[in-house]
């Protein structure tokens, strides 16, 4: 029976889900509705149909209902496309004696991002009977009463609403009342006792009655209460007020003690019978009573606490005037006050965030998050404003009413800008204005947009010569301002045509950027060479960069000089003759070396180490000239045994010997040396004299040509043009040598008064631009050196 008692009801509410889903069709929003208590799983109605989307669009475009609060009421079937009762309802704890009950939600789909707003009306099921407040009520009567008063009767509540509210009270059988109902606003009912017939207290002093609340469910549901009438004598006449029902308005928020409304009510009895007491009635009205008060000889309602527009937006106080009579007799009286509203609650936001990170390549218009704004106030004072208060690359875009998405405005950079703080103000058109912000963070995740850098183009290295296989001749690094595998650098040799050897001669670890030598490195054989290293992140795609290494080998002082002919044979002795006549100065002999090292290491100095004592003979330190000091006497010997030492000037020294006998003899008709007499000029001229005359030549026009050059370098450059290299020097000796030396070339230039004995050496520097040594010799055949080493660190 109840089955069918309910089908005229689902039919009705059928008709109006579908009336309602084709009127949203159009505006953008669905309505359903659903009874309260309906178990979980009880279908609401098909939304992926009503939204014209397929059922397989759900799940790829992301569909999801958000309700923005704690509470999940309902949600749907991404399978089916149908939006079920995800848990139970208590529709009076939700909607209290709201009339109608509505559950918002949105649904939100992505690619491209649309949002639409769902209303469910909860609809009310009789599940709540009629109750009172007490179960057993005391009324007085005066036994002198005429037929036709009326007693007011206690009010019972039910929790429902509509017509499942209390619709009818019932009175017992009895002799001397019956039951006046009356209906108020929003379909509330009141009972009134209502005498029939004349009382007699010594016959019946009290009244046994029973009322009963019925309401308008089906089936409907009842509630109980005892009322004992207690009839009593004398005092006839009831006060009477001069309104039954006063009506009146206050703002909300206003101060304690402000004067409602003044009730005036009158007593035609006379004496104690006439004076009126004013209260205000205390059943069912336990919130009146805390925020309204009665002054009981005045009349005058006050406030007393808080009122508040948001909480009640009208009150109705049931007042009474009783007289002193005995027994006394009253009359009662409704207040009905409305509150005004006052812009005094700030806007609410509630942030739903989409996505916990966006991508720095994000594109404009990616939804990040939802933020829906309330405002409890009423009118303008609830229309709320919302905007972004901050400088930043977001923006708010308006999708229904007070719900808004947030959204990318801009390109974005990690490397900039890891995190945003966007502050969201949204304010209200009350006055003054109200406002409130929340600040949503955004966190930029990292994409592979940056390569690895290097902190210079070009490196150079310096590497000593006889360096230890495997030593760390350089580290590399690169800078990835990426985050995670986006920043792991790892590095490698760059292979090329140019530098296809240089696997063989260093190799590089990947992930510390060490460099390793696979060999010891001869600066004799090799001065320089270059490869290219490239740094790759770990990113998807790898992005990479290189960096050009140039490698210098400087010079160690691993060779010994080596003597020239013609006194280069090991062990030999050689021997040299002057005439007894020579004078001081006179020239013995020249010795030539060379050094295989450069720069200092091959810059030679000679010196006669034996005989000690002997003072005849001197030699150039620089030049390698024997001297005589002095004119012969008779006490020198004939023959003077000389051992030369031509010593490098590397750290330790390297050196070399050459032992010589100088024999005086008599005249200078027996002196016999290549260096006194010049070759007879034979009349066939030979191929070595001509590769020797323009080997000559070639060396005096380069030495000419060079030397015109640095003069004038010299005189048209000032010094601060050569910061970068030490200044040249060109310095006479009073042996006849110069010694030119440069930042980029040293040259030793030595010249003797014999033309024939007269040779250029020229030491080449030991690098391209780098830093150099400065050596100049004076007239003492001493010699002192200056030498800067390169700024770049050197492997030992």
């Amino acid at each position: 029976m109840a089955l069918r008692s309910r089908r005229p009801c689902i039919v009705r509410c059928l008709v109006l889900v579908l009336f309602e889903c084709c009127w949203d069709a159009v505006t953008g929003q669905l309505s359903y509705s659903v009874s309260e208590e309906a178990n979980p799983g009880t279908t609401v109605g098909n939304i992926a149909k009503d939204l014209n989307l397929s059922v397989q669009e759900l799940d790829s475009r992301i569909f999801q209902i958000v309700t923005g609060s704690k509470r999940k009421y309902f949600e749907v079937n991404l399978k089916t496309g149908f939006l079920f009762v995800n848990e139970k309802i208590d529709r009076e704890e939700l909607c209290a004696k709201t009339l109608k009950c509505t559950v918002s939600v949105e649904a939100v789909i992505n690619n491209p991002l649309k949002l639409y707003r769902i209303e469910i009306n909860i609809l009310d099921v009789n599940d709540n009977a009629p109750t009172f407040s007490e179960k057993s009520q005391t009324l007085d009567i005066a036994e002198n009463a005429l037929p036709g008063v009326r007693l007011p009767l206690p009010h019972a509540t039910d929790l429902d609403v509509g017509k499942n509210t209390v619709s009818t009270y019932r009175l017992s059988s009895n002799e001397y009342f019956t039951l006046a109902t009356t209906k108020g606003a929003e379909q509330s009912v009141s009972a009134e006792l209502v005498l029939q017939k004349a009382l007699d207290r010594e016959k019946q002093a009290e009244i046994q009655l029973t009322l009963t609340a019925v309401d308008g469910g089906t089936p409907p549901k009842s509630g109980t209460s005892q009322i004992v009438v207690i009839v009593l004598d004398t005092n006839d006449n009831a006060p009477v007020f001069s309104r039954p029902l006063y009506k009146t308005s206050i703002f909300e928020n206003v101060p304690v003690g402000t004067t409602v409304v003044v009730l005036n009510a009158t007593d035609m009895d006379e004496g104690t019978n006439s004076e009126l007491y004013y209260s205000i009635i205390k059943r069912d009205q336990d919130e009146i009573l805390q925020i309204f008060d009665i002054d009981p000889k005045t009349g005058a309602i006050t406030v007393k606490g808080e009122v508040d527009f948001e909480k009640n937006n009208a009150f109705e106080i049931r007042a009474q005037a009783s007289d002193k009579g005995q027994p006394p007799l009253a009359a009662h009286c409704k207040v009905l006050v409305e509150v005004l509203d006052l812009n005094d609650n700030a806007p609410e936001m509630t942030v739903t965030s989409l996505l916990q990170t966006v991508r720095e390549d994000a594109k404009a218009g990616t939804a990040i998050a939802l933020v829906s704004v309330t405002d409890r106030d009423g009118g303008k004072n609830g229309m709320v404003n919302c905007v972004v208060s901050n400088t930043a690359p977001f923006k708010l875009e308006t999708n229904y009413k007070n719900y808004y998405s947030l959204v990318v405005n801009g390109p974005l950079d990690r490397e900039s800008v890891s995190q945003y703080n966007v502050t969201i103000i949204a304010t209200d058109e009350g006055t003054p204005p109200l406002s409130n912000s929340t600040v949503i963070t955004v966190h930029v995740s990292d994409v592979n947009d940056n390569p690895p850098r290097f902190p210079e183009p070009v490196i150079n290295v310096y590497v000593k010569e006889n360096s230890q296989i495997g030593a760390v001749i350089h580290t590399v690094s690169a800078f990835d301002p990426d985050v995670g595998e986006n920043a792991r650098v790892t590095y490698s040799l760059l292979k090329s045509s140019k530098s296809s050897s240089v696997s063989s001669l260093v190799n590089i670890n990947s992930d510390s950027g060490d460099i390793h030598s696979l060999q010891s490195f001869n600066y004799e054989e090799m001065k320089t060479f270059q490869f290219k290293v490239q740094a790759t992140d770990s990113g998807v795609p790898p992005l990479s960069s290189n960096v050009s290494v140039n490698v210098f080998i400087l010079d160690e002082n691993d060779n010994s000089p080596g003597i020239l002919a013609p006194y280069s044979e090991h062990g030999s002795v050689n021997t040299e003759n002057i005439p007894y006549s020579a004078e001081a100065g006179y020239f013995v002999a020249k010795i030539r070396a060379v050094d295989a090292d450069s720069g200092y290491n091959a810059l030679l100095s000679y010196h006669i180490s034996e005989p000690k004592g002997n003072n005849l003979f001197r030699i150039g330190s620089s030049s390698g000239e024997i001297r005589t000091k002095r004119r012969m006497s008779d006490n020198d010997l004939k023959t003077h045994p000389l051992v030369i030492v031509v010593s490098d000037s590397g750290e330790p020294s390297l050196s070399a010997t050459v032992s010589i006998d100088v024999v005086v003899v008599e005249s200078t008709g027996d002196i016999q040396t290549q260096f006194k007499h010049a070759p007879i000029k034979e009349e066939s001229f030979s191929d070595l004299n001509l590769y020797l005359l323009i080997a000559i030549v070639s060396v005096s026009v380069i030495f000419l040509l060079s030397l015109i050059s640095l003069i004038a370098v010299k005189c048209c450059r000032t010094d601060g043009s050569f910061s970068r290299y030490s200044a040249p020097v060109i310095t006479t000796h009073p042996d006849g040598s110069w010694s030119y030396s440069k930042s980029t070339q040293q040259y030793d230039v030595c010249f003797s008064s014999d033309t024939l004995k007269s040779d250029v050496v020229v030491f080449p520097a030991p690098f391209p631009p780098a830093d150099a040594e400065l050596i100049s010799i004076n007239g003492g055949d001493t010699f002192t050196r200056t030498q800067t080493l390169p700024n770049t660190e050197k492997v030992r």
